[in-house]
C-alpha cells in the first residue's frame, strides 16, 4: 500500500511539473502584464474605481438604507443630513438610495448591450472579412451608414421611434454600437483567412461555418474585448443622456441619467438631486476610461518590451 501511495505521489508530482513547465510561457507572460499593471498608477485606479463601482452595484440591496422609490411628500426637498447623506428628491425619496440602487442597473444595461452589440459586430465583421468580395462590401457599406451618424443622435432617433423604455433604450444603443466591432473582426478575419493552416483545413473538406467558428472567431474576440472595455464608459454616458432625454427608463425607475433629469428643475436651490447622480456617472465613466487605457498600454508591443 505505502509503494502503491508513493507512486501515485510521484505520478501526480510529475503531472504538476510537467504542467507549470508547459504552461511556462503563458504564466510568465501573466506575471509580466501584473507587473506593468502596478506600474501604470492611472490604470489601478481605474481597476479600484470599478471594482467599488461592481461591489456597489452587487450588495445595493444591503447597501441602500431606504426604499429608492418610496415617497414622502411631508419631507420633499430636504437638504443633506446624517439621516439622508444625499438628501430628499421632490417626492421625498432618498437620493443615496437612489444612486446605489442606480449601479445595479448601470451594470446590467452594460452587460446586456455589451453582449448584443459585440454578437451583431463579430458576427457582420467576420462574415465581411472571411468571404470579401461583394459580401464584404454590402456589410461595410452598411456599417458605413451607421458610423456617418454621431451615435447618441442615432440612438436618440431609434429610442424615438420606440415606446420609451428601458429595454427599448438598451436595445437602441446596441444597434449603434456594433460598428466598432465589426470593424475589428473584419480585419482580424481578412488577416486568418490568408494563414496557410487554413487552406490545409478547406482541404480536408471543413465547412465555412465551422472555420470560423472555431478558427476566425476565437482569433478575433481578443481586440474585441479590449475595444469594449474602452467604451463601457460611453455606453453608461449615451444611457444616460438617453434617460436624461426621456428616451430611456421612465420613473420611478433609479436610473442614473433619470435621476438627474429628475432634478434638473431644482438645480439652482436643491442642486443634491443633480449633483450625486452627475457625480457617479462622471466617476464610474472616469473609471472605465482609465481602466481602457491602462489595459490599451499592457498590451502595446513597445511597452511590453
Amino acid at each position: 500500500m505505502k509503494k502503491t501511495s508513493s507512486a501515485a505521489d510521484s505520478a501526480k508530482a510529475s503531472f504538476f511539473k510537467r504542467f507549470m513547465y508547459e504552461r511556462g510561457p503563458m504564466l510568465d507572460d501573466v506575471k509580466h502584464s501584473v507587473y506593468l499593471w502596478k506600474k501604470t498608477p492611472l490604470a489601478l485606479i481605474g481597476t479600484v474605481i470599478i471594482g467599488l463601482f461592481l461591489l456597489i452595484a452587487l450588495f445595493a440591496p444591503l447597501l441602500a438604507p431606504y426604499d429608492p422609490i418610496a415617497t414622502d411628500l411631508s419631507r420633499k426637498l430636504e437638504a443633506p443630513s446624517a439621516a439622508h447623506p444625499f438628501g430628499l428628491d421632490q417626492f421625498g425619496r432618498d437620493v443615496l438610495s437612489r444612486v446605489i440602487m442606480g449601479s445595479r442597473i448601470e451594470v446590467q444595461i452594460i452587460f446586456i448591450i455589451s453582449v448584443i452589440s459585440i454578437a451583431i459586430g463579430l458576427v457582420v465583421g467576420i462574415v465581411a472579412g472571411y468571404f470579401g468580395g461583394v459580401v464584404d462590401e454590402i456589410l461595410m457599406r452598411i456599417t458605413d451608414i451607421f458610423l456617418a451618424f454621431p451615435r447618441l443622435v442615432l440612438a436618440m432617433a431609434f429610442a424615438a421611434a420606440l415606446r420609451p423604455t428601458l429595454t427599448n433604450a438598451i436595445v437602441a444603443i446596441s444597434l449603434v454600437e456594433w460598428t466598432v466591432y465589426a470593424r475589428l473582426a473584419r480585419a482580424e478575419a481578412i488577416k486568418v483567412r490568408s494563414q496557410p493552416y487554413i487552406e490545409a483545413i478547406k482541404a480536408v473538406g471543413a465547412s465555412d461555418f465551422k472555420i470560423m467558428m472555431f478558427h476566425v472567431l476565437p482569433m478575433s474576440i481578443s481586440p474585441v474585448i479590449v475595444q469594449l472595455t474602452m467604451r463601457m464608459g460611453t455606453i453608461i454616458l449615451t444611457a444616460a443622456s438617453l434617460g436624461f432625454l426621456g428616451l430611456g427608463a421612465q420613473p420611478p425607475l433609479p436610473e442614473w441619467g433619470a435621476i438627474v433629469s429628475d432634478g434638473r428643475s431644482y438645480l439652482m436651490n436643491n442642486w443634491w438631486i443633480t449633483a450625486f447622480p452627475g457625480m457617479a456617472i462622471a466617476i464610474t465613466v472616469l473609471g472605465f476610461n482609465l481602466l481602457g487605457d491602462g489595459i490599451r498600454d499592457i498590451l502595446d508591443p513597445r511597452i511590453r518590451r
